[in-house]
């Protein structure tokens, strides 16, 4: 376990991407795993609209749907915030 092991609280911000983790059961098992090991699934980021990762886009409405399956199959702090960077200061919670 590596967040009893190093005794520091571990954060994981990962990107969703079509194709890739666009799926619940993905989602999912990647919470878990990640909790076995004493990471906290902190953030799930929007893709950003950047040139040549088009094909990795998921549109918000399945991005919500996604998160909203999520927080009914897993307890509240194995639910990472579903967040875009939008040339703010801060992310923005979708």
């Amino acid at each position: 376990n590596i967040g009893n092991f190093t005794n520091i609280t571990l954060l994981n911000q990962s990107v969703l991407l079509k194709g890739v983790n666009d799926d619940l059961g993905t989602l999912e098992r990647l919470s878990l795993k990640l909790f076995d090991i004493g990471i906290l699934p902190y953030y799930l980021h929007m893709l950003d609209k950047v040139k040549g990762a088009e094909h990795f886009l998921i549109s918000d409405e399945r991005a919500i749907q996604l998160h909203q399956d999520l927080k009914g199959s897993l307890s509240g702090y194995l639910v990472p915030k579903l967040v875009r960077d939008e040339n703010l200061k801060s992310k923005t919670w979708i």
